[in-house]
């Protein structure tokens, strides 16, 4: 089924599958643009667990750095808002709904 805009012209959905660990910076661009809670920031731990982050007052000693991780994944509706903010480049796309 070809997906259509509003106008009629064809656009194929990117969905979000995977963010990369190692590239994110946790700076929350791709957050703040996702309207649907596809992602989530959580922090890692030296041992390199994730710890969940509990409002602004973060104790910054429990957590190495942050990073975005899936909290959603079949939510995306694939607009790639996300991927055009990430400075680093750290989410993968696929065009197919399936991969998740």
């Amino acid at each position: 089924m070809e997906v259509l805009t509003r106008d009629g012209r064809a656009w194929a959905p990117e969905y979000l599958v995977a963010i990369d660990p190692e590239k994110c910076i946790g700076c929350g661009r791709c957050f703040k643009v996702c309207g649907r809670t596809v992602m989530s920031l959580k922090g890692i731990t030296d041992e390199g667990e994730l710890v969940d982050l509990e409002g602004d007052d973060d104790d910054d000693e429990e957590f190495e750095r942050k990073i975005m991780t899936m909290a959603d994944a079949g939510n995306c509706i694939g607009c790639g808002a996300c991927a055009r903010v990430c400075p680093r480049a750290s989410q993968t796309h696929s065009a197919t709904p399936a991969a998740l």
